[in-house]
């Protein structure tokens, strides 16, 4: 399958013919006064991209590309502001060169020019950043920008069956990740919305969260050691299940999001393959009462393997459900044992809160997955298919966009109406009609993750600045309640202010005499967590 230079995935998966007809439709009904008259994005060649600053030596060339393609689909992530640019032909930043280390060696060789000759370096896994990360924003004052595509270093490099271990290569994604682990019968059980784009490597510098709700959400919690390369050595923490010796080396590098340096392989806690799954669909008349029981659930030892609550909004948008209090996707799955009693436990607890499951509850004793159906099943394809979906409404002048967040119980309903309240002043500032949806993708026993989607009817030409403004009032909203300005998606470029904010003094001097310590010529990815000008030298 060819992927898109422009927009999300493959372009075989595009939102076409009669899905792109309802899907209009549906927007059409909800927002009457929209325009949605469909753009196409320019043809590539028809681009004009500054000709690269630099070449790389000859000892690199073989790896190096300047080809129009690789560094346009190399210049952005995949935010909807960087697919609206792209609709628009607005390729404002891209990089000189996309070099492709085939081992890590030439990584440390690329590195080692680099920080010679001046050249900023920006680590590339499978480009699906939302905040900008990969961007090269604002990098003129060197002498040229290089996109490190990890993507050739993709093995499963060897397993420990017995201790339930692989080390794996950062460059490999997804898929084939999952493909190399079946025969063994295990899974790291890392499956966030980007699994089929994203790599290792992409997930770890990113700190990303997978689909399941609780106990192994964040990919922290499968990491047993990494192995890192920056500019001034290599690091390489010991395969432990745990220590106590200091602060921990891999939670340095977790989160660093290619400032410190270049993660290579990794070895990862992976678990045998569920055969045993549970999944019901619980409505609610009350809103408050759905939260409620969704926090006794987080807080009763359950450990549901989804536990996702969609808001009215949410449940109709998206999983074509209607119910005043919203709807409340569970699922229990296990490789070990039968899930009915915890199934069973939960389902009593929404009924304390007048939760009914109407559809039952769907079960398997396979490996595969089950077939889904009912709320659940549409969701969770509606799930798959939201970036194509994005892709068409924003061809569409719509606003269409998703941030998220984390905050206490006892503060979500405040954060949440703060950040209803945010987006409406916005939407009206701007003279444009909008709907706010909330669902939880995540939970933990003090608190929910709480992730809200804004689709908007905006106007063609203006939805990126129209996008920036509702993105700063809702950013200050998160900030002013006390929820954080990233629970997954990363700080990349375009959280920078808000994370400024949110990191405390003294840990801010501590990060920046690392990126001193560990890239003293500061070229790996400038402006993300750092800027230039702060790092003490």
């Amino acid at each position: 399958m060819a992927r898109s230079w422009w927009g999300w995935g493959n372009v075989e998966d595009a939102v076409t013919g009669s899905e792109r007809a309802k899907l209009t439709q549906r927007v059409a009904a909800m927002m009457p006064d929209a325009d949605l008259t469909a753009h196409e994005p320019p043809a590539l060649e028809s681009l004009s991209v500054p000709a690269p600053r630099i070449q790389a030596p000859d000892a690199l060339a073989a790896l190096a590309s300047h080809g129009l393609a690789d560094r346009v689909s190399h210049g952005t992530g995949q935010a909807f502001r960087d697919v609206v640019r792209n609709l628009l032909g607005r390729v404002e930043n891209v990089p000189d060169l996309v070099v492709r280390p085939g081992t890590e060696q030439d990584v440390v060789d690329v590195l080692d020019w680099c920080t010679g000759a001046g050249i900023a370096v920006i680590p590339f896994g499978g480009g699906t950043s939302v905040v900008g990360g990969v961007e090269p924003r604002g990098l003129d004052g060197y002498a040229g920008v290089v996109s490190l595509d990890l993507g050739r270093l993709n093995r499963v490099v060897e397993v420990d069956r017995t201790s339930r271990a692989a080390r794996i290569q950062a460059g490999m994604l997804g898929p084939a990740l999952e493909d190399a682990l079946r025969p063994e019968g295990l899974t790291l059980r890392h499956f966030p919305q980007s699994f089929e784009f994203s790599t290792l490597g992409g997930w770890l510098a990113t700190r990303a969260g997978g689909h399941f709700a609780t106990v192994y959400t964040h990919i922290d919690d499968m990491v047993e050691s990494m192995r890192v390369v920056t500019p001034t050595g290599i690091s390489e923490s010991r395969r432990l299940p745990g220590s106590g010796a200091g602060p921990s080396p891999d939670r340095m590098f977790l989160g660093s999001e290619g400032t410190l340096g270049v993660i290579t392989e990794a070895w990862m806690r992976l678990q045998d393959r569920p055969r045993w799954r549970a999944t019901a669909s619980v409505l609610f008349d009350d809103y408050d009462s759905a939260v409620n029981a969704t926090r006794v659930i987080a807080q009763s030892g359950l450990f549901p393997t989804n536990c996702r609550l969609l808001d009215p909004a949410e449940a109709f948008l998206n999983a074509g459900t209607a119910s005043s209090g919203g709807v409340l996707v569970l699922g229990f799955e296990s490789a070990d044992h039968p899930v009915d009693e915890p199934m069973r436990r939960a389902l009593e607890i929404c009924g304390d809160f007048g939760g009914k499951a109407p559809e039952g509850v769907a079960t398997t004793d396979s490996e595969e997955n089950s077939t889904r159906g009912g709320a659940a099943g549409t969701w969770r394809s509606s799930f798959l298919r939201m970036p194509y979906q994005r892709d068409a409404l924003a061809a569409q002048s719509m606003i269409v966009e998703t941030f998220e967040t984390a905050c206490t119980w006892d503060r979500f309903e405040q954060l949440r109406a703060a950040v209803l309240d945010a987006a409406q002043a916005a939407f009206a500032g701007l003279g444009i009609t909008g709907v706010v949806t909330c669902r939880f993708t995540h939970v933990y026993p003090d608190g929910p993750a709480p992730y809200f989607g804004i689709y908007a009817a905006g106007t063609w030409g203006r939805t990126v600045e129209q996008w920036d403004e509702i993105k700063a009032a809702v950013s200050q909203a998160l900030a002013s309640t006390g929820g954080t300005i990233t629970h997954h998606h990363a700080v990349g470029r375009d959280h920078r202010p808000w994370y400024d904010r949110q990191r405390p003094e003294p840990f801010a001097r501590a990060l920046r005499a690392t990126k001193a310590a560990l890239d003293p010529a500061f070229i790996l990815n400038p402006g993300v967590l750092i800027d230039r000008d702060e790092a003490p030298r």
